[in-house]
């Protein structure tokens, strides 16, 4: 009876220490788990934060030595650093491509020019004359398309970048005005700008570089009546307005008159390349504004441009 007693006590015993042992190994497990979920979680916002500062190291290490997690983690950051580089390689070839296109044809359509210019100065026949002519309008528009390519790919490529401030529309739309002007009136256009000192934030320079754009492609199909610009406060946006009397846009094509090197087939026989208004949209949308365009053919166009005004 006794030694039943011992026996159920040393059991008792044995069962105390075991559950003693199963707690305190719960513990260290629990308490190595957090030490390692901790550290994991250490490397992870260290990764993360040498990836924003762009000094990420793609130092090796071994699987073991990582989780799971932190391994695929290295991995993704390796390879969008390798990534990176690449992309950076990629627009400095870009950029010194550009410039050797802008570099390397200048000379040439200058002497074209040049050269065509004197021959109509010299006494020659009218055919002659004529030819000397269409030569001089062919390199003008040669020009017009290498500038317009260089313009679209520094933009592209990031190599000119928009730079939005608080600015008063005037300035820039009396510019616009006096460019526009002889245009308007070697065709017997008229030409309208309404504005009052109105203020948002836009880049001026490349701004009005995406009004001229939508302006002279007014002058350019409109034959009879005129070109309208006028501005429009709203809370958050300017709108500046520019309507014309001009062919109008089909509402089939007004979806694809943005779009690169895009030419209607009403006027693939007139002067263009297809790259201002795609130009103008890429410059306003990078400045947080868009553009919208109501029209109807035969009847005008009305594009709206509008800009931020925060």
């Amino acid at each position: 009876m006794v030694s039943d007693i011992r026996g159920a006590r040393r059991m008792n015993d044995i069962i105390i220490i075991v559950a003693v042992i199963i707690a305190v190994g719960a513990v260290v497990f629990s308490a190595v788990s957090v030490i390692k979920t901790r550290r994991i979680l250490k490397n992870i916002h260290k990764m993360l934060d040498d990836a924003i500062s762009g000094s990420f190291s793609e130092n090796r290490f071994d699987e073991t030595e990582l989780s799971a997690l932190e391994n695929k983690l290295w991995k993704y950051l390796s390879s969008s650093e390798i990534s990176a580089k690449k992309t950076a390689e990629e627009k400095e070839k870009i950029k010194t491509l550009i410039s050797d296109i802008s570099h390397q044809t200048k000379t040439p359509i200058a002497n074209i020019r040049l050269y065509s210019e004197l021959l109509s100065e010299e006494a020659v026949s009218e055919n002659e004359k004529d030819y000397a002519e269409k030569i001089t309008a062919q390199s003008e528009k040669l020009s017009f398309l290498i500038t317009s390519l260089v313009k679209l790919s520094r933009l592209e490529t990031g190599v000119i970048s928009l730079s939005p401030k608080e600015n008063n529309v005037s300035k820039m739309l009396a510019d616009i005005e006096l460019q526009a002007e002889p245009k308007a009136k070697e065709k017997g256009l008229t030409l309208s700008f309404t504005h009052n000192g109105e203020k948002a934030v836009f880049d001026e320079k490349w701004t009005g570089e995406a009004l001229w754009n939508i302006i002279d492609n007014a002058i350019k199909y409109t034959e009879k009546g005129g070109i309208s610009v006028t501005v429009k406060s709203y809370e958050m946006f300017l709108c500046i307005e520019i309507s014309d009397t001009g062919i109008g846009i089909s509402e089939e094509e007004q979806a694809q008159i943005f779009s690169r090197f895009y030419r209607s087939s009403d006027v693939k026989t007139a002067e263009g390349a297809g790259i201002g208004l795609y130009l103008a949209r890429e410059i306003i949308t990078g400045e947080n504004g868009y553009i919208k365009l109501s029209s109807e053919k035969g009847k005008g166009s009305v594009f709206s441009v509008f800009l931020s005004k925060l």
